[in-house]
């Protein structure tokens, strides 16, 4: 990866992290991001005076169309994951991505692992792992099988398939001579956030009600609007940096969201990291080099 794609994944695990401590302080994970899509739903009523779609290819609207439906399924069970699960299981479980990312964009992309590359995906999600396993009630294996471990896998199912479609498609629009007054990054947000609202709303409406939702808007808008702003900046710098870095390296180099999130939980909820936490936080940091410098 080169510097400047570093640094843009390394802000955007930032923002992840702080992004998702205000979905887990939320009092309905699925409402929270069923509103915090509907600022993206919005704007799409701008993007033909913003953006050449018309200069857009067939196969870049089928990735819209495949992308927006995994992201809006990756929304709702990651939010039932949250909802019936401890964040030591769910967590660990979902943002296994690095592990099985290169399996699909090995073959299907055919961009290069280099042996330094894998050992540093590996040491990540390692890291990972180590930050969150030893938290929660429930000991060793049994953790795989918890209450909502079945949403935190198809979770991970859906991060590898997005992640790996939407490497595709900002591949495309990077070819494409762009005309837009906004990046392609930001447009391809916009698109795939529009279209996963559409598969994500139906869902969503069978776990919160619309006297619920407007409950929810009312004591959380403002945390909502920041937490879709902080979500569109993050991934927009995930998108730009897709567009030349393999999908295999942005994925694992993101996990240094783990990093921060220790960081921020230390800071804001009190906790306090013992040195398994540590080491696993610091062993996520050098996978990230090692990735860094494949």
């Amino acid at each position: 990866m080169t510097t400047e794609n570093l640094v843009l994944v390394l802000i955007s695990a930032l923002l992840h992290a702080v992004w998702s401590l205000s979905i887990k302080g939320s009092r309905s994970p699925v409402g929270f991001n069923l509103l915090q899509l509907v600022p993206s739903a919005i704007a799409a009523t701008a993007l033909p005076w913003l953006a050449p779609l018309g200069d857009l290819p067939a196969s870049v609207w089928a990735l819209v169309a495949g992308s927006g439906a995994v992201h809006g399924l990756y929304f709702y069970w990651l939010s039932r994951a949250l909802a019936v699960g401890e964040l030591s299981v769910v967590y660990p479980i979902a943002r296994s991505a690095p592990a099985f990312v290169p399996l699909v964009a090995v073959p299907l992309l055919g961009e290069p692992v280099t042996l330094i590359g894998g050992l540093g995906i590996a040491v990540v999600v390692a890291g990972m792992w180590a930050v969150q396993i030893e938290t929660g009630s429930l000991p060793g294996a049994r953790r795989l099988l918890a209450p909502g471990a079945a949403f935190a896998w198809l979770t991970l199912a859906a991060s590898v398939g997005y992640s790996v479609l939407d490497k595709l498609a900002m591949t495309q629009l990077h070819a494409i001579p762009w005309r837009g007054s906004i990046p392609p990054a930001a447009t391809w947000y916009i698109l795939l956030s529009s279209a996963s609202l559409l598969v994500f709303a139906p869902l969503a409406a069978r776990q919160v009600s619309a006297r619920e939702l407007g409950v929810l808007a009312r004591h959380e808008g403002r945390t909502v609007l920041l937490a879709a702003a902080i979500g569109f900046a993050g991934y927009g710098l995930i998108l730009h940096a897709l567009r030349t870095a393999p999908v295999s390296y942005v994925v694992a180099a993101r996990q240094a969201s783990v990093l921060f999130a220790v960081a921020l939980g230390a800071l804001q909820l009190r906790e306090r990291p013992t040195r398994l936490r540590l080491a696993g936080a610091l062993a996520t940091v050098l996978g990230v080099v090692l990735v860094a410098n494949s």
